[in-house]
């Protein structure tokens, strides 16, 4: 097993004694508190998260535009600077190489955020579709930490506290700032639901952020928390709700999919998923008790024959609505709301309804 990696920020999260644990290749903080303190604490006022794990990636060049339309399900075509937009790498069969986010710094400059467990399979992905494209790819994940400053009072802090301008900021744009002579990138995208910033800049810079966030009584969060809040909001996480064998299609995210552009890997295979159906989609569960569904338990019939007809993917008792929810993956004739389902837990079997997967509503900044 190759050695964990390591972002800019490991020693701090050591030393304010975080729960470490392998995620994605890296060591990284799980919790500091508890997990319901730092969920809650990113609900009402705000957190920042360690997100230095990311990978990025340049793609530059007179075919830039044309080539990340290609490998990418969303349409970037003549955005104007400053746009971010979401949306997926597939493989020609229509599955999941990864979900990311592009972001257009100029003309010919496209800046792509992937998942840390998809570095390294992402980057020899878009290195192996460039022939015929004049462009570069250039690697950049080792130049760059990453912090994520989400909540209701995040504004507050990097106006503030970092002194960065982030309040003419709209939803899914970013801006390069300058800061004693260096690039840094500040985005309003978010994972959790909430109102939210990106920052990307040198490990140096990002090490004194981190320490200026915490100094102004800001929570440290860990990926425990990330992932709760996202996930009550209805948000995938590669390798649970999107994979190489779950499409954007089935996971229900055909918005992100623009099949009237003139081409993209996968087009023809997700276009033909979104006319003729898929065998099975992603849908959200509430139990009716308070047994906590995991990932990989399994969905069965309502009926006493015990049919498996799905399987979590991510499940919790959401801390914001107080209810054991789940987001799981059915066979389709399954999947429509109030479907009665069970969710085998621990050799005993937990009625279910199939509700929307948007368990906690979004308080973005729009």
């Amino acid at each position: 097993m190759s050695e964990l990696k390591t972002t800019c920020l490991h020693d701090k999260h050591v030393a304010l004694g975080a729960l470490m644990s392998p995620f994605g290749g890296f060591d990284m903080p799980i919790q500091y508190a508890d997990i319901v303190t730092e969920h809650n604490a990113v609900r009402e006022h705000v957190g920042v998260f360690d997100v230095s794990h990311m990978g990025e990636v340049e793609v530059t060049g007179a075919d830039a535009e044309r080539f990340v339309n290609h490998i990418f399900t969303n349409d970037i075509t003549g955005a104007e600077p400053g746009k971010i937009f979401y949306g997926m790498m597939c493989y020609p069969n229509g599955g999941t190489v990864d979900d990311l986010l592009v972001y257009k710094m100029d003309e010919n400059d496209f800046f792509l955020v992937i998942n840390a467990a998809n570095i390294d399979k992402d980057v020899e992905w878009i290195n192996g579709q460039t022939d015929g494209f004049d462009v570069k790819v250039d690697h950049q994940s080792d130049r760059y930490g990453q912090l994520a400053v989400q909540g209701p009072e995040a504004e507050y802090q990097l106006e503030h506290t970092l002194h960065l301008k982030c309040a003419e900021l709209a939803f899914y744009t970013f801006s390069v700032a300058e800061l004693e002579g260096e690039k840094i990138i500040v985005s309003r995208t978010g994972y959790t639901g909430e109102d939210g910033f990106e920052i990307y800049a040198s490990h140096a810079t990002i090490r004194t952020m981190w320490d200026d966030l915490i100094a102004a009584g800001v929570q440290p969060c860990g990926l425990g928390c990330r992932d709760t809040l996202r996930f009550e909001v209805g948000l995938p996480l590669y390798g649970d709700e999107l994979s190489e064998d779950i499409s954007p299609i089935m996971a229900g995210l055909g918005f992100f999919v623009k099949l009237d552009k003139e081409e993209f890997i996968g087009k023809e295979a997700l276009a033909l998923q979104k006319a003729e159906g898929v065998a099975q989609k992603l849908v959200g569960l509430e139990l009716a008790d308070k047994a906590i569904p995991r990932h990989g338990y399994e969905i069965v019939t309502a009926d006493d024959d015990n049919k498996v007809v799905g399987t979590v993917t991510t499940g919790y008792h959401g801390i914001s609505v107080d209810k054991s929810i789940a987001m799981a993956l059915v066979d389709a004739e399954y999947a429509a709301l109030d479907t009665p389902l069970r969710v085998h837990i621990r050799k005993k079997f937990f009625p279910a309804t199939v509700v929307k997967k948007k368990f906690y509503k979004k308080s973005y900044k729009k």
